[in-house]
């Protein structure tokens, strides 16, 4: 009985000290986030399966959303004109399709891509790219390149203060994709 409470009492020490080793990192000042097309497609599913029905997502982003916190951003060393930027924060975004689909007129397979931008002052060209998991977009590489896209550049008229992606249903069949930060807007269509 001895020897049990002994070895109960090495263990429970053992696991305390363990538990006092680990240390939290600070939060990120660029938060993640994700775009879904349908909205709240994985929440729906889950949640309420019969608001989706037997629709598939056509399309899912995980980005970092950097603040503008009074800086210039386009054509700055944040963004600048001319060069590949990540479109976000840390990581090169991801952009899953779910299916087949057409983005701004380019035929995609279902699949992941790096979703990497080059801004200009009247438009942004949108690279998918098969080069996934690159921390922003320093090793980018032209030749994985899947497509790309040129869209004009829309202006706002009120300050974006965190880099956004969003989607917005046009019809059945049809999405549009939105990037915007700081009064720059873009604008891609995708369909089925």
């Amino acid at each position: 009985m001895k020897q049990t409470a002994l070895l109960f009492g090495l263990l429970l020490l053992a696991l305390t000290s363990a538990k006092a080793q680990i240390t939290f990192r600070g939060l990120d000042k660029t938060p993640m986030d994700m775009a879904y097309y349908p909205d709240d497609y994985a929440h729906d599913r889950k949640f309420a399966p019969a608001k989706i029905g037997t629709d598939k997502a056509m399309v899912r982003v995980i980005y970092s959303r950097p603040f503008k916190n009074g800086r210039e951003i386009f054509g700055t060393k944040l963004a600048p004109y001319g060069k590949v930027w990540r479109a976000g924060a840390n990581e090169a975004p991801e952009i899953k399709f779910y299916q087949d689909v057409t983005f701004g007129g380019k035929k995609i397979p279902a699949g992941t891509y790096a979703l990497l931008t080059i801004p200009t002052e009247t438009e942004w060209t949108i690279i998918l790219s098969s080069d996934l998991d690159q921390w922003g977009a320093y090793s980018y590489n032209e030749a994985l390149d899947v497509a790309r896209v040129t869209v004009p550049v829309q202006k706002s008229e009120t300050v974006l203060e965190n880099f956004s992606i969003q989607f917005a249903k046009k019809d059945a069949k049809t999405a549009t994709m939105y990037m915007g930060w700081d009064t720059a807007m873009v604008a891609v269509p995708i369909s089925l």
